[in-house]
């Protein structure tokens, strides 16, 4: 039976452990499309171009907006970042799950343009391990970090909004918990239209057959 592609969004705090996820599904399983964001943001050490990320100027990104080439963006701590429409609607054709790694405000637009895409919500178990392991990236200002602390403050807010919360105590659960939920919500009611067509056609025309025996 052909598989429809899913749209899973993940998203989360800064310093949550979403792109270590996201590695790790790409990774270990083949069945996934990871959609690759654009941002004004500078490169990170280890980032690549067309990998990582697109990386553009604002005026490269606010010219996408005007031609109508994303399907949601946000400006998230004084950047702006952005999902491209194009790959992701080529892929989700194709049959494979599609992951957009966004912010909040991203995840908004998503689920009100694709209603029936799977938001998840990745967390630490506590705000202490967020703050730790944001310090611990040694990739930011203090002052930075203290603006992605405020920030959680308001996304917190948003929680109730996503379909599920994954708990990233351990990576290796962590990513174990989002291929379990992904897996199961293929098995939703509403994802299989043609299956359970199929099987009240095959069962009426049983149903028949065996009155005429």
């Amino acid at each position: 039976m052909e598989r429809e592609g899913i749209l899973v969004v993940i998203s989360g705090f800064a310093g949550a452990g979403k792109g270590t996820i996201v590695k790790g599904l790409m990774e270990k399983y083949e069945d996934y499309a990871l959609s690759v964001s654009m941002t004004t943001r500078a490169p990170r050490p280890g980032e690549t171009e067309g990998i990582s990320y697109f990386f553009v100027d604002k005026e490269k990104f606010e010219q996408t907006i005007a031609e109508g080439g994303l399907i949601e963006y946000a400006n998230y701590c004084g950047n702006y970042y952005g999902t491209p429409k194009a790959y992701v609607e080529a892929q989700l054709r194709a049959g494979k799950d599609v992951i957009l790694e966004i912010e909040i405000q991203g995840a908004m637009q998503i689920k009100r343009m694709y209603p029936t895409a799977l938001l998840l919500f990745i967390t630490p178990p506590d705000a202490d391990t967020l703050r730790r392991r944001l310090v611990g990236r040694g990739t930011e200002t203090m002052e930075v970090i203290n603006k992605r602390m405020a920030r959680a403050v308001n996304e917190a807010e948003g929680i109730e909004e996503y379909d599920y919360i994954i708990v990233n105590d351990t990576i290796e659960r962590a990513i174990a918990d989002t291929r379990a939920v992904i897996g199961a919500a293929h098995a939703r009611p509403f994802r299989n239209g043609r299956l359970i067509q199929g099987l009240r056609e095959e069962l009426r025309l049983m149903s028949i057959q065996h009155r005429n025996d």
